[in-house]
């Protein structure tokens, strides 16, 4: 079966079939982890001006979808502005295609042609396949940052970007 390629663009995150592609995600997350743990903007949150939300699309679907949001420096980043990678996913359908380090790649261009050359992300320890992307594109551990509680259920990467 030949899959059709998909584009990366800027969406909105309102649209009805990127608010199922998320709500499918936070089912995921909530199959995971408890509420308290899981640290999720909602697509109300998504349509704020200092973020930048891209879903990858085959055909009239959305495939796959990420986020970043621009922070202000804090004592975590040394004062350094940062990107926050948010809301990653990719629709278990579409697995396997390489969108996952693509949607990542477009996101870290967004933040180096806004001026931010360091990008940081929250992902949950037992999102195994998360985790060896995020550590296949070349991000990093580090500690908390941006207020988020060092549960044991978290873990944080950053990478220069």
């Amino acid at each position: 079966m030949t899959v059709a390629p998909a584009e990366i663009r800027l969406t909105r995150p309102d649209h009805p079939e990127v608010l199922a592609l998320l709500a499918e995600l936070d089912r995921y997350l909530g199959s995971l982890y408890p509420p308290e743990a899981n640290h999720i903007l909602d697509a109300s949150a998504l349509l704020a001006p200092e973020i930048d939300f891209f879903a990858a699309w085959q055909g009239a679907r959305p495939v796959a979808c990420g986020a970043v949001r621009r922070m202000a420096g804090e004592p975590a980043t040394g004062g350094r502005p940062y990107g926050e990678i948010k809301r990653m996913m990719t629709h278990p359908d579409a697995r396997g295609q390489g969108l996952g380090g693509r949607m990542l790649s477009v996101l870290e261009s967004t933040l180096r042609g806004r001026g931010i050359g360091l990008a940081l992300l929250e992902t949950g320890r037992d999102q195994v396949e998360a985790v060896r992307l995020y550590e296949r594109c070349g991000y990093r551990l580090r500690g908390a940052f941006g207020g988020y509680p060092d549960n044991g259920l978290s873990a944080f990467y950053e990478k220069a970007v």
